[in-house]
């Protein structure tokens, strides 16, 4: 009898578990649940976590399993951002016009509406007029679709165009940084219609739910994050696993003898890319309701590089292990950065963590590439096997 999918691969089945109790756990322990025990700013900082684990598994993917280095892949995640942000702000928006519009003698045209809401959201860059790109921002259908649908489009482009003329390795890497760099730098422009270097603020108000409270509100997106992420583990658990999973590793692998066994690796590196590219998105419409604002540093290259040390860290090629190493640096990033960690006095120097946290990841990533090649989820394979002998 042919196992099922869990039977072969019963770490899916053990993720899943524990992220289950973890989402568990944590909702008791939150002040929506009336414990208290951990906060409304900290659930929404492991409501986050869970987010940069799915992109780290989205990252994991297309380059521990298909070999494919991308510096892109934040992109992908910030545009899911700025996708739903449109949608936030506007409803938002024309919440607060209509209120303040509704006590006028003649009750307001929609064309006013618009122009008032076009006042109220581009007029941090001199503007009052509503660009093409927020043509659906009214609708929250067409939004979501956007979130997938860009990243995806984007992806499939950029994959087709590079993939076909077989470019590859630390070249590819360069291109991938290179479109990352592209659109930080136009996203940064006033004249773009997303606010420049203002970004998109205010969206952890959703429209709607204003009675509802920010510690309710962060519990659900909590819930919302960790959902996504065992999705996507189950997804990327099926996708890389039997005869697709080989194909990928194979290219990883040795590129020239998958194609000289008769693949069209062309299409299997772009369908890849293109569903990253999606998942990632997903994760970053999750990810910055929960942050309140989104700006395009989130797309700057260093993001997207940052995203690869995740992965190294954890262990790439084993999906558990990305999860790993975004949650790991993810947090302590939290704690480092956010005052949490003690100065430390040498005497003539003190140590201040805000200013010397990049410098502790960068040892870390070179510490573990020299003595942990496989990363912290290779610790893994040290443990004793079932029928193996002690």
């Amino acid at each position: 009898m042919e196992r099922t999918f869990i039977a072969k691969n019963p770490s899916v089945l053990w993720f899943l578990l524990g992220l289950a109790v973890f989402t568990v756990l944590v909702s008791i322990m939150s002040e929506a649940a009336g414990t208290a025990l951990i906060s409304t700013s900290f659930l929404k900082t492991l409501g986050k976590t869970l987010c940069l684990c799915l992109v780290a598994i989205a990252m994991d993917v297309v380059w521990g399993y298909c070999g494919i280095l991308s510096l892109g892949h934040f992109a992908f995640f910030g545009i899911g951002g700025y996708a739903i942000g449109m949608w936030l702000m506007y409803d938002r928006t024309k919440d607060i016009v209509v209120s303040s519009l509704e006590n006028n003698i003649l009750p307001p045209t929609p064309n006013e509406i618009t122009d008032a809401i076009g006042s109220q959201i581009f007029g941090v860059v001199g503007s009052a007029d509503f660009p093409m790109i927020w043509a659906f921002s009214h609708s929250l259908t067409l939004q979501l679709l956007a979130v997938v649908l860009v990243p995806g489009l984007l992806a499939l482009v950029f994959g087709w165009l590079a993939f076909r003329s077989r470019v590859a390795g630390v070249y590819l890497s360069i291109l991938t940084q290179a479109m990352t760099l592209a659109l930080s730098l136009y996203f940064f422009q006033n004249d773009t219609g997303l606010r420049g270097n203002n970004g998109l603020s205010g969206l952890q108000n959703i429209p709607g739910l204003e009675a509802v409270s920010q510690a309710t509100l962060s519990l659900w997106f909590f819930w919302a994050s960790a959902a996504a992420l065992g999705a996507g583990y189950l997804l990327f658990a099926w996708m890389t696993s039997g005869k697709f999973g080989s194909v990928i590793r194979a290219i990883r692998d040795n590129e020239a003898r998958v194609r000289f066994l008769g693949y069209h690796v062309e299409s299997y590196k772009l369908f890849i890319f293109t569903v990253t590219a999606m998942v990632a998105g997903v994760a970053g419409a999750l990810y910055y309701p929960q942050a309140g604002i989104i700006n395009p540093a989130e797309i700057a290259p260093i993001a997207s590089i940052y995203l690869a040390v995740w992965v190294a860290i954890g262990g790439r090629g084993r999906l558990y292990g990305a999860v790993i190493g975004a949650a790991v640096v993810s947090l302590m990033s939290s704690w480092f950065t956010g005052g949490s960690a003690p100065d430390i006095n040498l005497g003539i120097y003190v140590i201040k963590w805000t200013d010397w946290w990049l410098v502790l990841l960068g040892l870390t990533f070179v510490a573990v590439t020299l003595f942990f090649p496989k990363g912290i989820g290779g610790l893994f394979d040290l443990l004793p096997r079932k029928g193996e002998r002690s």
